[in-house]
């Protein structure tokens, strides 16, 4: 009988795990380590799903027909993310983090929309959101022949792809002229091959319902690229054109108990980007030189946001986006380090490029012509490795910057444009927009604690990376934390608005000579960008067109039985609900509504950062706790993909994409579906909060009718 239960149990738990070459459990031999047609994902594109893939794995051939209608139910935002039509009214299914970014646009309405969200209990309450939209992939044509033809008449690296733009650029707007649609020329395989994609595009959306942030981002970054989850990253949304809602044949329908663990899911959505064919040589730059660095100045960025954000809780809701950013930017690079620096996936990849080179020089035809690529590779990277790194070190922008630098970086354009003669100039330092180019240079600092905690960031991550060279030096005197930032501060004027304005009416070689030192930086800045800018030019066009010609190798070598890398473009990904090892124990495949309650009584129901909203504390008598909240699944994604659907073969919506686990982020190199997994969304979970949380009956009642009653 013990043997009958325990081979039972060995029955049961199969299922969850793939046969990995990898495990904790023995000694791994490297020389043993193979590649895998699967390292490179499971991300088709439309025009290319391999149907008896499909069949053959996972019990079900797509047709055309099905196929069109998935592809036209889908939607991708501008901001990069994806999402769906889920009713043939024109309501849209998204997570809570793709529009967290612009709720600000509406906030006049909706005074305390990220505390306590928002629900339109009426079509007309809906309230539209300035600059948002969504794109409709509705076509997808083949014009590879056409871009390589052009590329054939340059005789220079850089003339190759100065054609290839040009021809981009005549195909994109010939067609947007011709039908109307906004177009896109994707590159797939590295320019193995090239697709025109046209979109039909919806500009008037609005918000239909967006759950309180803290459901929403429960656990904040510490949950962020994790599993098990427990949260509700969701928000609908409606299109509409001419004042009306959208009408549509193509959406997703819902699912009252969403899918089991045995039948076949799909992700619907646009990744973005992942790296899978790059080259061994390529993948070893990034993790000696160009990870490394943005991963340091990411998390001394973070430290900073982190440090302001504890220090104003009255902010919490105004400076949450901006912690969540930083936050998952740093964790990204982190995971893209863990991967290069595991030893078992560069194995993976160094299998697959020499089987790749022996494959080439079994064929004289692609050995006469790429017989010396990876040479020729790696001969650029060493190149590169003297140019681009000191960027890394340098060149801030975007959350990295303070005020000050941007005041100086600013000035320093606006006396190097001046010396230009007119015709030159750029557009912003022509007569016509001079003046207001001129009163925009200073940057009026609305906070100075951040400001300060972003100026001490910047000197520890000095200190760490350049060894407290020049810019520690000139910029901070060597020293860190408050003493960096109070010898900043003396040593600069550039938080003189006066001062600034004063400078601005020198001629531009005086701005230029100016004896203060982060005007100095940023000039050093400046003309280090020039003396690289042309060589760093070249030598990533010359990168260009070698990883076209690998992407080609790869294409000739495999075709189509491997996966293109992500583009942020739409792309089906097929799998199953399923659970995983990691740190010696089991993932469940599903996570229930317990588990909110655990980490919040856990955590002693602290706001920060397993905290619940009101609504939530107490839970509604009729929320069964045992039921599904979020999921883990097989399904190839990266980022870009938050907001996708996930369906059944009835196109019916099962789960909300949210993002990976830990492990997903190595996908960017390659795909190990032992332990990659999709976190989503629970469909049923998610209509049980609807109902018995948020009583949002209208819109319960157009999910589950899939219009509007």
């Amino acid at each position: 009988m013990k043997k009958l239960i325990f081979n039972l149990v060995l029955i049961l738990w199969l299922p969850i795990f793939s046969l990995a070459q990898k495990t904790i459990y023995e000694p791994l031999d490297i020389s043993k380590v193979k590649f895998s047609f699967e390292d490179f994902g499971g991300m088709y594109t439309f025009d290319a799903v391999p149907s008896e893939i499909f069949e053959k794995n996972f019990g079900f051939k797509p047709d055309s027909i099905w196929l069109d209608k998935v592809q036209k139910a889908a939607l991708q935002f501008g901001g990069g993310c994806s999402g769906a039509f889920v009713s043939e009214n024109g309501l849209i299914m998204t997570n809570h983090h793709c529009i967290r970014g612009v709720l600000h646009k509406i906030q006049k309405q909706v005074p305390d929309i990220h505390r306590d969200g928002y629900y339109a209990k009426a079509l007309n309450d809906e309230i539209t959101i300035p600059d948002l939209y969504v794109d409709q992939l509705l076509t997808i044509t083949n014009i590879t022949k056409l871009i390589h033809n052009a590329m054939q008449q340059g005789k220079s690296n850089m003339e190759k792809v100065t054609l290839k733009e040009k021809c981009i650029d005549s195909l994109v707007k010939s067609e947007a002229a011709k039908t109307g649609l906004t177009c896109k020329v994707v590159e797939l395989y590295n320019g193995g091959k090239y697709s025109l994609y046209s979109y039909k595009r919806f500009t008037d959306i609005r918000l239909v319902m967006a759950p309180d942030v803290q459901i929403a981002a429960t656990g904040w970054d510490w949950d962020n690229f994790t599993y098990p989850r427990y949260e509700l990253d969701f928000a609908f949304l409606r299109a509409y054109e001419n004042g009306k809602p959208v009408e549509t044949s193509n959406h997703f329908t819902w699912s009252k108990k969403g899918a089991s663990e045995t039948e076949p899911v799909f992700v619907v959505g646009r990744p973005g980007n992942t790296d899978r064919l790059l080259s061994v040589q390529e993948l070893e730059y990034y993790k000696n030189y160009r990870n490394p660095a943005i991963l340091i100045r990411l998390n001394s960025m973070y430290q900073a946001y982190y440090e302001h954000f504890m220090a104003n809780p009255e902010r919490k809701a105004e400076l949450l986006g901006q912690l969540l950013s930083v936050a998952n930017g740093r964790k990204y690079y982190a995971g893209l380090q863990i991967a290069l620096t595991d030893a078992y996936i560069m194995a993976k990849k160094t299998d697959f490029q020499q089987n790749l080179i022996l494959k080439v020089k079994g064929d004289k035809i692609l050995q006469s012509k790429y017989g010396l690529l990876w040479k020729n590779i790696e001969k650029n990277i060493e190149a590169l490795k003297n140019v681009e790194p000191e960027l890394y070190y340098y060149d801030l922008n975007g959350y990295y910057a303070n005020d000050y630098y941007i005041t100086a970086i600013r000035l320093v354009e606006y006396a190097n444009q001046l010396k230009l003669p007119e015709n030159e100039r750029g557009t912003l330092y022509q007569k016509n927009n001079i003046a207001k180019t001129k009163a925009g240079i200073f940057v009026k600092t609305t906070d100075e604690a951040l400001q300060q905690r972003l100026i001490m960031a910047d000197a520890q991550f000095h200190a760490k990376v350049t060894n407290g060279g020049f810019a520690h030096n000139l910029l901070y005197n060597k020293k860190l934390n408050t003493e960096a930032f109070t010898y900043f501060k003396s040593a600069t004027n550039l938080d003189d608005e006066n001062y600034v304005n004063q400078l601005i009416t020198q001629e531009p070689d005086i701005i230029l000579n100016t004896k203060d030192p982060l005007l100095q930086f940023a000039v050093t800045v400046s003309n280090a960008r020039k003396a690289n800018g042309e060589k760093r030019k070249q030598l990533n066009a010359a990168l260009e067109i070698l990883n076209q010609e690998l992407g080609y190798v790869i294409y000739q070598a495999y075709g189509e039985q491997i996966a293109p890398d992500a583009t942020s473009t739409l792309r089906i990904a097929p799998g199953f609900i399923k659970g995983y090892e990691y740190n010696g124990t089991i993932a469940p495949a599903k996570s229930l509504y317990y588990g909110l309650y655990d980490r919040y009584y856990a955590f002693g129901e602290n706001d920060y950062p397993w905290g619940l909203h009101n609504l939530w504390k107490k839970p509604p008598q009729n929320l069964d706790l045992s039921i599904p909240m979020c999921f883990a699944s097989t399904n190839d994604i990266v980022g870009g993909n938050s907001g996708s659907s996930i369906i059944n073969k009835n196109l019916e919506v099962i789960g909300l994409v949210h993002d990976g686990n830990l492990e997903s982020l190595a996908g960017a190199y390659i795909f190990l579906p032992e332990n990659n997994r999709s976190v989503a969304t629970d469909s049923w979970g998610l209509m049980e909060a609807l109902k018995w949380v948020y009583k949002t009956e209208r819109l319960i009642n157009e999910l589950e009718n899939s219009k509007i009653k």
